[in-house]
């Protein structure tokens, strides 16, 4: 059975001829201020037997254990199924002061089930630098879990080899950001539109004055700010609020070949084309003749296969794009041409092919 439903999904900002204002801080963030991460590598313990099998995991309970001041007899593998070594990361964010706690992640690295039950032993977390900026530790928070039987037959829910600890992470060590070096702070917008910058730039203008702001470019505007920290803080909390009309997006038309999702933006146009489709279907079927000699002959029975192929084609339909053709009218004569969304994936490259397509086409 053919579905004839087309599924699509359609992201516009505005439906009407009237521009909703945006804040600043919707639009722009400021250029330097930003979150840095982290990651560790340590051992969740406690388990319910759903633990590594893993060398390593044997190697680094070892470890943890001389730590401790248990030394194991040489040669002993500590197999142990309860313990499982895992990745745990997170994101430092911008301003975060040492004594205060954040969310982390935890991903087992082995072998390991499940890690339901499970506590993360303390585990140092660093940046790039190589610099601990965390210490993480806990009870995980697991989402997933699974069930095995005696066969092997096995159900599983979610995924039950990772988790995350909320307020697990304790911070030590703060990072340094360009909040309060120098004379100005850069906003950088965070989809690049020359339209956008101008109308951004000329609101904080008309609101602190002309030369306040000045557009570098399609991303970036350079505002003068007091020095002081204590002025500063209330003077971003006054551009940040500031409303503005953003620039209209490009035209663009988004598929997702593997899904059948589909995506058209709002300033989607076409020129005067018109299209078909139709869908040709082959159909082969095997019926067996059996052929049974007469009574006290010493003919054999024979079985003959009987194929039968059938080509159907459904009626093509034909529509025809007007010039200057608006989103829903798009919409309408595609839900009319009855096209599935793997066959409109190909009628958008046609189009596009064809010229008569006025937006960018990205399949990913």
């Amino acid at each position: 059975m053919k579905i004839r439903v087309i599924l699509l999904a359609f992201i516009t900002l505005v439906l009407s001829s009237v521009v909703q204002a945006e804040r600043i801080k919707d639009l722009a963030s400021i250029a330097g201020v930003r979150n840095n991460q982290l990651v560790g590598y340590g051992l969740v313990v406690g388990l319910n037997g759903t633990g590594d099998k893993t060398k390593f995991t044997g190697q680094s309970l070892r470890t943890m254990l001389r730590e401790l001041g248990i030394t194991l007899p040489p040669g002993t593998d500590p197999k142990s199924k309860n313990v499982a070594a895992v990745a745990v990361h997170t994101d430092l964010p911008a301003f975060v002061k040492p004594g205060q706690t954040i969310d982390v992640t935890i991903s087992s690295l082995g072998d390991a089930k499940s890690l339901r039950g499970g506590s993360l032993i303390m585990t140092p977390l660093k940046g790039i630098d190589g610099q601990i900026y965390a210490i993480a530790q806990g009870n995980l928070v697991v989402g997933g879990f699974g069930a095995e039987a005696g066969d092997g037959s096995r159900v599983t829910v979610n995924i039950p080899s990772a988790g995350r600890i909320p307020n697990g992470a304790t911070v030590e060590r703060t990072v340094g950001n360009a909040f309060n070096v120098g004379d100005s702070i850069i906003l950088n917008l965070h989809q690049a539109d020359f339209t956008t910058a101008s109308r951004l730039t000329d609101a904080i203008n008309f609101t602190l004055g002309k030369g306040s702001a000045r557009a570098m470019d399609a991303l970036s505007i350079k505002v003068n700010a007091p020095r002081d920290p204590s002025q500063r803080v209330p003077f971003l909390s006054l551009v940040e609020n500031l409303e503005l009309s953003p620039g209209e997006a490009a035209a663009k038309i988004v598929v997702n070949s593997r899904t059948g999702t589909i995506v058209i933006g709002q300033n989607v146009r076409v020129s005067p084309v018109a299209v078909t489709h139709g869908n040709l279907s082959v159909t082969i079927s095997a019926n067996a003749e059996v052929s049974q000699p007469n009574a006290l002959s010493n003919g054999e029975t024979v079985v003959t296969p009987n194929f039968d192929v059938e080509v159907t084609e459904e009626d093509s339909r034909m529509f025809v794009f007007n010039p200057g053709v608006s989103l829903d009218e798009i919409v309408r004569a595609v839900n009319q041409v009855g096209a599935a969304p793997g066959d409109l994936v190909a009628i958008l490259e046609a189009m596009k092919q064809a010229g008569a397509l006025r937006a960018e086409l990205i399949i990913i």
